[in-house]
């Protein structure tokens, strides 16, 4: 490629100052030819006979053009007279004629006051053959020059080429969990292999969350399978109809408790694939009291605190519903005697902020309770009916929105979850213009 726009550069440069050579060959002459008739000029206003100047001929004639320096009538048509005493220079001949011959002029007054016309010629000789030879010179210049981009071209893309092919053997090469070796010259090929072992890095951590997340989700979900398994056996073997009702209800519980871990499993995976509900303005004090009350924790005192009218969150109600259920359900399964949701609001974010009374998360397991199947003990949330996925997918909702979460402690001496999502303030501000 480079080779192909170098010879088309270089053609249409060669042409088209092949068209110049003939107007710059008759510059040149013109120049000499002006100079002479300047001596010559010079020479009949002073009364003196001129003569040849640099081999060029020099003629004296009057204004009709017929001569009066005892020499022949030159070869100048009445159109040529003309021009030259305009001090224009004309070709003479040059088709039928063999030779054709260059002229300039220039008009002076002789000492008896005569108008005389000073002319100089010099024949072309050869012009043509030089503007022909002059412009095949420069095609072939061209083509040499482009033969030589092409190949100093591939020459130097090969010597820049040459540290990406070892790269790539090296790539090849290279076993499980390796690096690149990367160069300590600050260049493209440095910032190509830096790059692409942050890419192996990267990779490597997804492919070791997957193998582990793998392991869990097997481990996980291998204890309500061999759980039902167990419990249908016993109700098979079981003749008594009350033990086969009580058996048939925990296989119940074992089944609801399988299907909210598929169901979990299911929602992670399609985060991890990207999918993401449209986001709309979410009205949180709403969506909190809702969840409270689709909670339905007996012999607990939840409560919603709202200390603004309205919140409206940057969301989808999907996804609020599933924090809240998720934050409730695991502040209900810890707390002692109540649970308190608090709504807040600022320039811009809004804030939801669940509070119990429970024995509270020790802060060494606090950084690890949004990871997929922790638990800060295991028997723990099993007793409980966990899933160890609740949180997770909490952080998986708020974080792809742009908010945050993070767990403390409460004022009561629990664990203390705290969601940001960002402000919707245009619903906050259509809401206050109807309202008022």
């Amino acid at each position: 490629m480079a080779t192909v726009v170098a010879a088309a550069v270089l053609l249409v440069l060669a042409l088209f100052a092949g068209r110049f050579v003939g107007p710059w060959l008759r510059a040149g002459v013109d120049a000499d030819l002006r100079t002479a008739v300047a001596t010559a000029a010079r020479a009949v206003e002073s009364g003196t006979t001129p003569s040849t100047s640099d081999g060029l001929r020099v003629r004296v004639l009057d204004t009709a053009g017929d001569p009066v320096d005892g020499g022949a009538p030159p070869t100048l048509g009445d159109e040529h007279v003309g021009d030259l005493k305009a001090g224009l220079a004309v070709t003479v001949g040059g088709r039928d004629s063999a030779v054709p011959t260059r002229w300039a002029g220039s008009v002076v007054t002789a000492p008896d006051g005569a108008q005389r016309l000073v002319v100089a010629e010099a024949p072309l000789a050869g012009a043509a053959a030089v503007i022909a030879d002059g412009g095949r010179l420069l095609v072939g210049l061209a083509v040499a020059g482009a033969v030589l981009v092409g190949a100093a071209t591939w020459v130097v893309t090969g010597a820049a080429l040459r540290p990406v092919g070892r790269m790539r053997r090296s790539v090849r090469a290279l076993p499980s969990g390796g690096r690149l070796p990367e160069p300590g010259s600050a260049d493209e090929i440095g910032a190509l292999a830096a790059e692409f072992n942050g890419l192996l890095a990267r990779y490597d951590e997804v492919g070791e969350r997957l193998r582990r997340f793998t392991g869990d989700a097997a481990h996980e979900l291998r204890s309500p399978v061999a759980s039902i398994r167990v419990q249908a056996e016993v109700g098979v073997a079981a003749s008594d109809g009350d033990l086969a009702q009580e058996t048939l209800a925990d296989v119940l519980v074992e089944t609801e408790r399988l299907s909210t871990l598929l169901d979990g499993l299911l929602t992670l995976a399609r985060a991890d694939a990207g999918e993401v509900p449209v986001a709309e303005p979410v009205e949180l004090v709403t969506e909190a009291r809702a969840a409270v009350e689709r909670l339905g924790a007996d012999g607990l005192d939840v409560r919603v605190s709202a200390l603004v009218p309205s919140a409206w969150a940057l969301a989808a109600p999907s996804e609020v519903e599933l924090v809240l259920d998720n934050l409730l359900r695991n502040a209900c399964r810890h707390a002692a005697s109540g649970i308190v949701v608090s709504v807040l609001a600022t320039r811009a974010w809004v804030r939801v902020v669940v509070d119990d009374d429970g024995p509270g998360i020790d802060p060494e397991h606090r950084g690890h309770v949004f990871d997929r199947f922790y638990r800060a003990s295991d028997d723990r949330a099993r007793s409980s009916g966990g899933t160890g996925l609740g949180l997770a997918l909490v952080a998986e909702a708020v974080r792809r929105r742009g908010g945050r979460v993070v767990v403390g402690e409460s004022p009561d001496g629990g664990a203390r979850f705290e969601v940001s999502w960002r402000r919707h303030t245009t619903a906050d501000r259509e809401e206050r213009t109807w309202t008022g």
